[in-house]
């Protein structure tokens, strides 16, 4: 049995890794949305996400809104994301962290972008695992790159 911090940590690093592209090697369609709750709330935040992304509400709802800047989908040509050390708060049946996140993207436009941005999550928590229940992030920072 994991620790807390090691479910929460396991469950953003792999929602990460299923949002790069190209993606991992052997992952499923399916598996985005075993990182979730039923009634999930994803958002963006801030003045430039908050707008872009709006809010969603439900496991379905979210990973259709994720899944449409994903291949087959032709938005990213290759994307990556870093995630820096962050904290996290532990109760009894939830936590809460928060992060900065790097993002390198190049889109099928060929434009490419280096993005930063702080990611607020909430997981429930169980004996074996950590899944989202809220996940937030805000644009801090972005800046095109050469081709």
């Amino acid at each position: 049995m994991a620790f807390p911090r090691d479910r929460v940590m396991s469950t953003l690093t792999r929602y990460l890794q299923l949002c790069d592209v190209p993606g991992p090697d052997g992952a499923e369609g399916g598996e985005l949305g075993d990182l979730f709750t039923d009634d999930a709330v994803w958002e963006g935040g801030g003045r430039k996400y908050g707008e872009k992304f709006g809010r969603t509400q439900g496991r379905q709802p979210i990973i259709d809104m994720i899944s449409a800047y994903l291949p087959p989908h032709s938005h990213f040509q290759e994307n990556v994301h870093l995630l820096f050390p962050g904290t996290i708060e532990l109760s009894d049946s939830t936590a809460r962290g928060s992060w900065l996140m790097q993002q390198l993207s190049r889109y099928e436009s060929g434009a490419a972008e280096m993005m930063v941005a702080r990611l607020d999550v909430t997981f429930q928590l169980d004996e074996r695992r950590a899944l989202i229940q809220q996940f937030r992030t805000e644009q801090l920072f972005s800046a095109p790159l050469a081709r």
